[in-house]
């Protein structure tokens, strides 16, 4: 059935919603993280890998909370009621190409965990790269799965824009 122009702006709306709990729910990892991380960063010996696992744990989600703040506060659920169908095409391929290209990124930081992995053999810190990488590893794959799963959540309005 094909879209009306009278149904675009309900459409265009939950659209922006549904990117803005996106960013909630990467907030609410990052809060977890930096929250359990944190605590355990302080209270465990420095020369061991889960030390350094948290200690990055806590660094990667300064940056996810960081990403998740500026994302719910540029998300205007009630401010794309106006757009026409080439701004609401736009917008929607923009989102959607974040989103693979982010999934592509999160390849590499898993690529790279499991070089960190490899190297701690050799190192002269193993524990250090040990904890690193799992801690890649670990957000890495939750953000590869996380951005996935959103983007084949999103793409269901490409289809309700006629794309």
């Amino acid at each position: 059935m094909p879209l009306s122009v009278a149904d675009l702006p309900a459409l265009n709306h939950a659209r922006e919603l549904m990117a803005e709990r996106g960013m909630v729910l990467l907030g609410v990892w990052g809060l977890l993280n930096l929250v359990v991380s944190g605590y355990y960063v302080a209270r465990i010996d420095a020369r061991t890998a889960v030390h350094h696992f948290h200690f990055m744990n806590v660094a990667w989600n300064v940056v996810n909370t960081l990403v998740a703040v500026w994302g719910v506060l540029q998300a205007n659920p009630w401010g794309v009621a106006s757009l026409s169908l080439a701004e609401s095409l736009a917008a929607q391929a923009r989102f959607e190409k974040l989103l693979l290209l982010n999934a592509a990124l999160d390849v590499g930081y898993l690529l790279i965990g499991l070089w960190l992995h490899h190297r701690a053999a050799t190192a002269e810190r193993p524990e250090r790269l040990h904890g690193y990488a799992r801690s890649l590893l670990l957000q890495g794959g939750f953000l590869f799965f996380f951005d996935l799963a959103f983007y084949f959540v999103y793409h269901q309005f490409a289809a309700q824009l006629g794309q």
